[in-house]
């Protein structure tokens, strides 16, 4: 049996046979933020509370693992200096749309930097790139934006 949800929004579900919907059931009520500091990763987990999401906080390891189970309605991925430390999250990102909806989970590039449009096709699950430093307005606007 698999779980599927009555109103995504709110985290509600029924059980589904297997044969009726193969979707991932993703959480929308959850957030996933991703980055090696700890330090970004709980003063991001904060702002998202703020926003009324429950964010769960990770490095890319165990984020490689907590995709494979119930997915997060939002991830918010911090590049790091350069960019590219949540690099190996995009393939399963990608595939983890292909088999839900192109659109869901919705996924924010934390960068130190702006990003040209040939650097955005480096990360094609990406749907918004906020810049650092991180602040409560910009990330919740970006939020609000793609309609969390």
């Amino acid at each position: 049996m698999t779980q599927s949800s009555l109103d995504p929004k709110h985290g509600g579900g029924v059980e589904l046979d297997a044969e009726i919907s193969d979707k991932p059931v993703i959480d929308f009520s959850r957030a996933l933020v991703v980055g090696r500091s700890q330090i970004n990763r709980v003063v991001v987990s904060k702002i998202l509370e703020n926003a009324g999401l429950r964010p769960v906080s990770m490095d890319l390891e165990a984020a490689l693992k907590a995709l494979e189970t119930q997915p997060p309605g939002t991830i918010v991925l911090d590049g790091g200096a350069d960019n590219t430390d949540c690099d190996a999250l995009m393939e399963p990102l990608v595939q983890l749309r292909r088999m839900a909806d192109p659109e869901t989970p919705r996924v924010l590039l934390l960068s130190t930097r702006m990003l040209r449009m040939e650097d955005l096709a480096a990360f094609p699950a990406v749907d918004a790139v906020v810049m650092k430093p991180i602040t409560p307005e910009r990330l919740q606007t970006v939020l609000e934006r793609l309609g969390r």
